[in-house]
């Protein structure tokens, strides 16, 4: 039988005893306390005595005559031929315990801290709900994966990843795949990277560099904010850079006057993938809005001027905007050299505080998951030469107006992007072919779902159909609802 607790010994002890001598009177006082006098049995001068002859109150013994000095009065105790011992700290392993042994009721309140349980145990307080961070992975590079050199904010490469930028050179943006190191070995093949492709070593007060990523509020509520239950933010990432040094990230709410909640990390070895986990505090105060809106900007600092930089940082405690705060401390400085660069992958954005050991395992969704999910911000339609637009439809003889359905649901109607150029598409009807620059195309009666593009200037006859298709490498159409 298995035990936990006080275990009974598996061997008798010795019978407990007591001797008086040279005692007088009608008492003697007992070693051990006893409740009855079929706890012990006595003895007077070698005689056993009935259990009439005496009385017992706890560790008090009356004999039923007087003792003399040369009286021996000995005792024997029934109940303690049996022993018990404490189990030493540590000693109970798993084989003495039987299934179910150990119940909720058994366990004391407080009594198993996240120190006891091993990392992935625990799950995410989401733990059936997509992720947070919609290609944390950074697999999905709808807008292209090669590099290009930038001067001014926007998406580039990699979904959902904003890079923001005034005056602080250029950046080299693009996909990075990954071969080798700590975050290849953790599933991670793909990296959102920039490179210092025209540096700026003595930024001016207010440049600044930094990438970002945004999020809707209606993804937000779990964070409970604003309320007396609010919840911590634990942030994850894997971060490689030739540099190493102090980095900085922001949570700024857009939703309650740029509130704004900064913590660091530091990179420890040049050109190496290190793991970092940032924990920001509960914000009992304003709530995040339960809507498609942008309400929280996530910011990595990578450079900046003095209007970034100057203030005292206040990591981890929410407070209001204070622009001086956001790269107090920040050492990386990426843009001061052509030399420099900064990677991250494997994002993720938990609910509540984890450490590096109890953090929840990174959610690797499948590529089409994770490509659904970027296509609500922003979809690459149709993109290179020789590809189908769609039916075309001659609404009068200078309009021809072609529909697309959307794979998914984008967060709210789009704007067409569109690259325009000479014979970059074209239009057939009625066994004639006609060119289109792109710039007479415009998104009309846009929809969540789909909309209608309408081609003007056309020649065409009303109430014809046709087809629309491109005609150039450079062709591309998209349709963007970024946050």
């Amino acid at each position: 039988m298995s035990y936990i607790g006080v275990k009974p010994k598996t061997a008798y002890d010795s019978v407990r005893k007591d001797r008086f001598t040279s005692t007088t009177g009608t008492t003697v006082t007992l070693s051990y306390a006893v409740s009855s006098v079929n706890d012990i049995l006595v003895w007077v001068n070698g005689v056993k005595q009935d259990y009439t002859n005496y009385s017992v109150s706890s560790t008090t013994l009356t004999l039923g005559g007087t003792l003399v000095s040369s009286d021996i009065v000995e005792v024997a105790y029934l109940g303690r031929t049996y022993g018990s011992v404490v189990p030493n700290d540590a000693s109970v392993g798993t084989s003495a315990l039987q299934d179910d042994a150990v119940t909720t009721a058994k366990i004391n309140d407080g009594a198993v801290t996240s120190g006891k349980i091993a990392s992935g145990v625990v799950p995410s307080l989401r733990p059936n709900a997509k992720p947070l961070i919609i290609n944390g992975n950074c697999a999905v590079s709808q807008r292209g994966t090669s590099a290009t050199d930038e001067s001014s904010g926007g998406y580039y490469r990699v979904d959902r990843m904003y890079f923001a930028i005034s005056s602080m050179g250029e950046g080299r943006l693009q996909q990075e795949s990954l071969t080798s190191g700590n975050a290849f070995d953790n599933g991670f093949r793909k990296a959102w990277r920039v490179d210092c492709a025209v540096a700026d070593a003595s930024p001016a007060a207010s440049d600044y560099m930094y990438l970002q990523y945004n999020l809707e509020g209606q993804a937000l509520q779990v964070f409970k904010k604003g309320t007396s239950n609010a919840e911590k933010f634990t942030l994850a990432f894997w971060v490689k850079s030739s540099k190493t040094g102090t980095g900085n990230i922001q949570l700024k709410d857009k939703d309650n006057s740029n509130r704004q909640c900064t913590q660091s990390y530091t990179i420890s070895s040049a050109n190496t993938w290190e793991h970092k986990v940032c924990v920001f505090g509960a914000d009992t105060t304003g709530a995040f809005d339960d809507d498609n809106g942008k309400s929280l900007n996530i910011n990595w600092w990578l450079d900046s001027g003095s209007n970034y930089d100057s203030g005292t940082a206040n990591h981890g405690t929410w407070e209001a905007q204070d622009n001086t705060k956001v790269n107090a401390g920040g050492t990386l400085n990426i843009q001061d050299n052509t030399a420099n660069d900064w990677a991250i992958t494997g994002i993720q954005l938990e609910v509540g505080e984890y450490t590096s050991s109890t953090l929840p395992p990174f959610q690797h969704e499948s590529y089409g998951d994770n490509l659904a999910r970027c296509q609500r911000y922003y979809l690459n339609y149709v993109e290179g030469s020789n590809k189908m637009l769609g039916i075309a439809a001659s609404y009068n003889s200078n309009e021809v107006v072609v529909m697309h359905n959307f794979p998914t649901t984008m967060r709210t109607a789009p704007t067409l992007e569109i690259n325009t150029g000479s014979n970059y598409y074209s239009h057939g009807e009625d066994g004639n072919v006609e060119s289109v620059t792109g710039s007479n195309v415009s998104i009309d009666r846009a929809m969540l779902n789909g909309t209608q593009l309408l081609f003007t200037s056309m020649s065409s006859n009303s109430g014809d159909g046709g087809i629309m298709y491109t005609n150039n490498s450079s062709s591309k159409i998209s349709y963007t609802a970024e946050l």
